[in-house]
């Protein structure tokens, strides 16, 4: 952990772990519905293969991705997320599928455009604060417009209806308040009021507040509303200490539904046992470590608002998924991120584990060591670009022209202060006291009589044959022995001044 790239190498490994964890699993729990629904095993492991390989290619161009470009175009690619989900909620256009119309079907490949916005929400929201942090700025504007823009996007999610989607879009948006400072009594109040509002989603629809009853009374309907949380927890009863084997599921055989997608920890608890699910919640809770680390060392504001963000949505989203298959909370629908199967949910949460490795890159020991060409065989077989270091006064989307003015003026006196090359120069600026080791110079005597009667009683000349200096006293002669005084004085003064230098 002492290393620099330790947190972006934890960040890669895990991102593969569990991505090669989730092709498996997915392989063993939906083969024998796949060869009933499709006559064939691979069917819908041969999709997940393809979006995990997109996945990951979308994880490479991620890494590569500047922080200034990622800033420049947050609110651009956040506006088109919203218009997306609004496009799939017409007829005609968005596909109706689990009883949610959230769906694009475009050549046979589904694309949910929900999951693109929680990405777009994350990266907008930690801009916006991280761009108004630093201006000691009130509390409307940390919550104006980010809350306003969640509310609509969390509206277009309800009237699909996705309340697992929902619940992810509150989770990234208290995180964002949390992290960015709000007070407590402010953010207590955000999340009592979120919590209100869940309560009322949750016994307002029908199939909803059928899971919300099943939770609380489990035997009331053993074979209706509460059937696949209890076969999930006959699941992992069966699996043991150690499991009955990869691929050696019975609950996969009808006896589970969503055996792939929601509840497919309830297979891994049954196959590998106990000591597989402790696995993957130690892999979650390594990232989460991680994530957390790497939002700590991070100089720059935005991206420690981003990885602490990214971090805790995806932690969230697995707790979720794994209380309520082993009972401690009501079935959401949430999937297990990059486990579960779901072809755009796994393509976007590799491009957050992307980012989230792109920022360990730039911590700022990370950086030094790139420079110096410590980046491994690693980086050098990818070809990865060297991060930029973190400067508040460039990199702050907050620095604008009327921030650099006062500053260009604080400058001028400075300029204007310092001495001039030249010896006149510097007077016809401002009159300056003459330096008492250095004679002034023989043609400065060389001014008019008028000019003399203004400046002699504040000029100093230096005495002869000595670098020391001596206030002149004002002339009275007229005009005419003051021009003769000026021409033996010059001569005096041009000797004096020989012998200070040579002395």
């Amino acid at each position: 952990m002492a290393r620099p790239l330790a947190s972006f190498h934890l960040v890669v490994t895990i991102a593969v772990l569990l991505t090669v964890l989730g092709l498996v699993m997915v392989l063993s729990s939906s083969s024998v519905g796949a060869v009933a629904a499709a006559g064939s095993a691979y069917g819908l492991f041969t999709s997940q293969v393809i979006f995990a390989v997109l996945g990951m290619v979308i994880f490479y161009i991620a890494l590569q991705i500047p922080v200034r470009l990622m800033r420049r175009f947050a609110f651009p690619a956040f506006a088109f997320s919203v218009v997306l989900l609004v496009l799939v909620l017409i007829p005609g256009i968005g596909t109706v599928s689990q009883g949610t119309r959230g769906w694009f079907v475009v050549a046979g490949i589904s694309l949910q455009p929900a999951e693109i916005a929680k990405i777009t929400l994350a990266v907008w929201g930690a801009h916006l604060l991280a761009s108004r942090r630093g201006e000691n700025s009130t509390l409307r504007e940390m919550l104006v417009p980010l809350v306003p823009a969640a509310l609509l996007v969390t509206g277009l999610i309800v009237l699909q209806p996705d309340l697992g989607t929902t619940v992810s879009i509150v989770i990234i948006v208290i995180a964002l308040l949390w992290f960015a400072g709000l007070p407590l009594k402010v953010f207590l109040g955000i999340v009592g009021t979120a919590a209100t509002l869940a309560v009322i989603l949750a016994l307002t629809a029908g199939y909803r507040s059928q899971r919300v009853r099943a939770f609380f009374n489990p035997g009331d309907d053993p074979q209706g509303a509460g059937y696949q949380a209890r076969q999930a927890k006959f699941s992992l009863a069966d699996g043991g200490l150690w499991g009955r084997g990869l691929g050696q599921s019975r609950a996969k055989w009808s006896y589970l539904p969503n055996a792939h997608n929601d509840f497919i920890f309830a297979i891994i608890g049954e196959e590998l046992g106990f000591l597989g699910g402790v696995a993957v919640i130690g892999l979650f809770g390594l990232f989460a470590y991680v994530g957390l680390r790497i939002a700590m060392r991070s100089a720059d504001p935005f991206l420690r608002l981003f990885t602490a963000t990214a971090t805790t949505w995806i932690i969230g989203q697995a707790f979720i998924n794994i209380g309520y298959v082993v009972g401690l909370l009501p079935v959401t629908g949430l999937q297990l991120p990059l486990v579960s199967a779901g072809g755009t949910s796994t393509a976007t949460t590799l491009l957050m584990f992307g980012l989230i490795a792109n920022a360990a890159r730039h911590e700022p020991e990370a950086i030094a060591a790139l420079h110096a060409g410590q980046d491994g065989r690693f980086a050098r077989l990818l070809r990865l670009r060297k991060p930029e270091a973190y400067r508040a006064g460039r990199s702050s989307a907050t620095r604008t022209v009327a921030a650099r003015q006062p500053r260009a003026r604080a400058a001028a006196p400075e300029r204007s202060a310092r001495p001039a090359s030249g010896g006149g120069g510097s007077r016809k600026r401002q009159p300056q006291a003459p330096d008492k080791r250095q004679p002034q110079a023989p043609n400065e005597r060389q001014r008019g009589a008028a000019k003399d009667r203004r400046t002699s009683a504040g000029r100093t000349e230096p005495r002869e044959g000595t670098g020391r200096t001596r206030r002149a006293q004002p002339a009275r002669e007229p005009a005419r022995g003051r021009q003769q005084t000026n021409r033996t004085t010059r001569g005096s003064n041009g000797r004096s001044g020989e012998r200070g230098n040579r002395r």
